[in-house]
């Protein structure tokens, strides 16, 4: 550590005229050139073990000589910065820009002041001097617009970067935060248009501009755009998901279904646009039966889906629709590769009890009572199934032994106990019939208090 200190010190000595490393003569006085010598390099060693308060004291001494030098305010700026000294600091380095204009550490020591002090302000102006050193700086100059809100300067200069040396992450979130605001998308609308216009081929740029005509309900715009991406840049996935929009607006059954097969089929495509796009176009084919065999096509693509489970929430669509059938179908496909989602198999036993399916109903339930012989649900579908089948003993059995796992769900414990009462009324038991009769009722009014 000590030879560091050492090296670094030499090295900002050999930086500045001013400091000799004459040696004085044996009685010899010293020279001010050789006390700045001293108290310089001992405000760099004591700076160099972090004592920041004795290093100050060395360089006040070396003003005392050299008021005029440039580096011993910078030096003063960094120590006072250490110590969180952020007024001493920003004058000290800005005493040392005024002396040397030319050396951008100088401004460098000012912005960081203001950085730490958040002073974002004046931290603009001293960025826009340091661009002058280094272009790279405006990449710092578009986080100072956005932190003061100055987002009509901070898009222009994040479109210039972007044409300039390319997009980048931050960039992009910051459009994206600016273009939430309505009255900065018609400024990006004729930044993408001109884009458009240079660079025909840069398909992101259609992308954003059709994005913000949605957005802006120019939907016809957009369409016109979509096809213009199709002639210039004809392999674009991303001008299918847009033309599939435009083709469900005007009800065109055979290319919606060209447009998102080829989108669902599409490794570019984020997995949230093509959920989206099947939402879309299960809405749209609801009443559309001759889409049917179109609409398990488009779930197959889903298959491997960890996230969604596509097959039961499109059940749980046309069950809510009403189309029993349909959510049936779509329930059965989805557990026939995941028969131990309890949830879609209790969905299951409910859509087949509205059809009546009750043979249907018991084979099921006793299925998964094998798989899930503590889940009361399934006895009481097995036992109503029975039930309306005139199986009123299996019945019994059924639901007596579920009405046992049943705990803290008074709903699901009323329902065994209606069907345990026709069961015994089936059975000609009229006392156990009205025993359970009573307990529904009982169990209801309790529900209700």
């Amino acid at each position: 550590m000590k030879n560091l200190i050492i090296i670094s010190a030499f090295l900002i000595l050999l930086c500045t005229p001013a400091l000799l490393f004459a040696q004085p003569e044996p009685n010899q006085k010293p020279t001010p050139e050789m006390e700045f010598q001293d108290a310089f390099y001992e405000s760099l060693l004591q700076k160099g073990i972090e004592n920041n308060d004795k290093a100050i004291v060395a360089l006040e001494k070396c003003l005392e000589l050299q008021p005029e030098n440039a580096t011993v305010y910078s030096e003063l700026g960094r120590n006072y910065l250490a110590q969180k000294d952020y007024k001493n600091a920003f004058i000290s380095f800005e005493k040392a820009a005024k002396i040397d204009p030319t050396n951008k550490w100088f401004l460098v020591g000012m912005y960081d002041v203001c950085y730490e002090t958040k002073e974002y302000l004046k931290a603009i102006d001293i960025v826009t001097k340091l661009i002058e050193f280094k272009k790279e700086y405006k990449e710092d100059l578009v986080s100072l617009y956005m932190n003061t809100q100055q987002f009509d300067k901070a898009l222009d200069l994040i479109n210039e970067l972007n044409e300039k040396v390319g997009k980048s992450e931050l960039r992009d979130n910051y459009k994206y935060q600016i273009l939430q605001e309505p009255e900065y998308q018609s400024m990006e609308r004729i930044n993408l248009i001109n884009q458009i216009k240079k660079y025909p081929k840069e398909e992101s740029n259609y992308i954003a501009l059709i994005a913000l005509y949605y957005k802006n309900n120019l939907d016809e715009k957009a369409l016109e755009l979509s096809k213009l991406l199709s002639q210039e840049i004809p392999t674009s996935d991303w001008a299918q998901v847009n033309l599939f929009q435009l083709y469900l607006i005007s009800n065109d059954d055979a290319n919606v279904v060209k447009s998102m097969n080829f989108v669902l089929a599409s490794s570019k495509i984020d997995s949230k646009i093509k959920h989206r796009m099947l939402n879309e176009f299960l809405i749209y084919s609801n009443n559309k039966p001759q889409l049917d065999l179109d609409l398990d096509k488009a779930i197959s693509f889903f298959d491997n889906d960890k996230e969604v489970a596509v097959a039961k929430e499109v059940g749980k669509f046309y069950h809510s629709k009403g189309n029993t059938q349909k959510a049936i179908r779509f329930y059965e496909l989805y557990l026939s590769k995941n028969n131990e989602d309890i949830e879609a198999a209790l969905l299951l036993l409910e859509a087949y009890t509205e059809t009546a399916q009750f043979d249907v109903i018991i084979k099921k339930a006793n299925e998964w009572i094998q798989i899930f012989p503590s889940q009361p649900q399934f006895y009481y579908f097995a036992g109503l199934g029975n039930n309306q089948l005139l199986a009123f003993k299996k019945a019994k059995e059924l639901l007596e032994t579920g009405l046992d796992f049943v705990v803290d769900n008074p709903a699901l414990e009323i329902n065994f106990y209606i069907q345990l009462g026709e069961a015994f009324s089936g059975l000609g038991d009229n006392n156990k019939k009205e025993m359970y009769f009573s307990k529904a009722e009982n169990a209801l009014k309790q529900t209700r208090k």
